[in-house]
């Protein structure tokens, strides 16, 4: 986990053409996705294939329930309070639990941008696995150069979920996902863009990272 700073950010949603700020408590974050070989690892599953590349096809719920075991695994406080609903609408979050957690939106674009305002914290095709580079494949966490603050995989590869419900009043339950993927166009992997989907939603591209308050 590295620390992250404190900070403001400046959100955008490009279909909506609005833009929010948001103030960042400093926290920790994972310097790659969560990989196959350690969520397999927390379910004491059998070993995986490709166990160095990002758990995907797991939902937003399967996220939130492997941060409350790896933190009771580890001796730590859950963040998430889970209910049954099938829109999962009543999951809370308690933010002043040590245990792990996923990035709230703010939390993600602060530390991908790592103090930088530009589309991407570097070039493309040195930062990031995408449509043009990846053999439409994911890879392997941490093969591309990370950015300023250390995290690798921010952009590309694959998209990762985070806390946040992407707007409720026509979206519902709806949650966001960030970052871009493995089998994503250049406009698809810039640290601004946001994508959603139904927290119970899997698919081949989408994974998720950890995040902790500071001990």
């Amino acid at each position: 986990m590295i620390d992250v700073p404190a900070g403001r950010i400046v959100l955008r949603d490009e279909g909506a053409k609005t833009s929010w700020e948001a103030d960042v408590e400093a926290f920790q974050l994972a310097s790659h996705p969560v990989t196959r070989e350690e969520y397999h690892a927390v379910l004491r599953a059998a070993e995986p294939d490709s166990p160095r590349t990002p758990m995907t096809e797991v939902s937003w719920l399967d996220a939130i329930e492997f941060c409350n075991r790896l933190s009771r695994d580890s001796g730590l406080n859950p963040c998430y309070s889970i209910s049954d609903d099938p829109d999962v609408v009543g999951v809370l979050c308690d933010w002043a639990a040590d245990g792990y957690r996923l990035p709230s939106e703010a939390e993600w674009e602060h530390a991908c941008r790592a103090g930088s305002s530009d589309v991407r914290y570097g070039q493309l095709d040195e930062i990031a696995w995408h449509r043009g580079n990846s053999g439409e494949r994911v890879h392997d966490v941490a093969t591309r150069t990370p950015n300023a603050w250390g995290f690798h995989d921010m952009i590309g590869n694959v998209w990762e979920w985070c806390w946040d419900l992407y707007d409720p009043r026509r979206y519902g339950p709806y949650r966001v996902f960030r970052g871009g993927g493995a089998f994503d166009p250049p406009r698809g992997c810039r640290a601004s863009c946001r994508r959603k989907s139904h927290p119970t939603f899997r698919v081949e591209d989408l994974g998720f990272r950890l995040a902790r308050r500071l001990p």
